[in-house]
């Protein structure tokens, strides 16, 4: 995924092959003008202040959104005057989006936008990213967190080991797995519970058991006859996560999706 961004934003050229942004060339100016990119790997001064960094790169575009709303919109407003070096990795990774969104581009690259974000700052964070996209603007999206690909994406494509794996809207990809979660507690061993036909994992978690399961109707049916103390049973589709994990085997530490 780092070297399609990478192409994409002309930081290196192709060995083979075209790569075209807006149909020209993604190094020419006027391609750079109408999109921008945040980057895991981008670094800015830390003797700026946050207000200047974004006053700096707004100096950069032909149209740019006005300072105060942008600092607004990442979250910044208490931030403004402070220091880039003295943020914590949240914070960071605010004013980096900020820098991304001051230019008014058509186009954002966004890479692991949330990464270092509390529960509460990520949320935010995409709420912002829906307006951008809501205001007409096009999104690429990179990320490890399969849940925030589920939450914010209307296309995902599924990178493994540089071979594109799945490509499609969420719900799609889910479907192609037709898998569901079956939560419970239940006094049941693991090894009778991965024994009941159909289920496809086990995992316990804070007292909770949960499985992966092909269809939850007998499971579920098989677990009452077997557990009459079960209790607090819940049952859903499975995420993202499950389904890529069911369609390719891999572990979901190796893979990386773009939204």
């Amino acid at each position: 995924k780092t070297t399609v961004v990478k192409l994409l934003l002309g930081v290196v050229r192709p060995s083979a092959g075209r790569v075209r942004l807006f149909g020209r060339d993604p190094g020419e100016l006027a391609v750079r003008q109408r999109r921008s990119a945040m980057l895991q790997v981008g670094k800015v001064p830390e003797t700026l202040t946050v207000r200047e960094h974004v006053e700096l790169f707004a100096s950069y575009y032909p149209r740019p959104l006005p300072v105060a709303e942008t600092l607004h919109r990442a979250g910044l407003d208490r931030l403004a005057d402070r220091r880039f070096g003295e943020l914590s990795g949240g914070e960071r990774q605010r004013t980096l989006y900020a820098l991304a969104l001051v230019g008014n581009p058509e186009l954002m690259f966004l890479d692991e936008p949330t990464a270092g974000m509390d529960v509460e700052a990520r949320r935010a964070l995409w709420a912002e990213i829906r307006r951008a996209v809501d205001e007409g603007r096009s999104v690429v999206l990179t990320t490890h967190d399969l849940e925030e690909a589920d939450a914010l994406a209307e296309r995902v494509v599924v990178l493994h080991q540089g071979r594109v794996l799945a490509d499609g809207a969420p719900a799609a990809i889910k479907g192609q797995a037709a898998l569901r979660r079956v939560r419970c507690r239940t006094a049941l061993a693991d090894a009778d519970l991965a024994a009941l036909a159909g289920v496809r994992r086990v995992s316990r978690d804070a007292g909770h058991v949960e499985l992966l399961v092909g269809d939850a109707e007998p499971v579920v049916r098989a677990l009452l006859a077997r557990d009459p103390q079960l209790a607090d049973l819940e049952v859903r589709s499975a995420g993202l996560e499950e389904a890529f994990l069911a369609i390719t085997g891999a572990p979901t530490d190796d893979i990386h999706a773009a939204a």
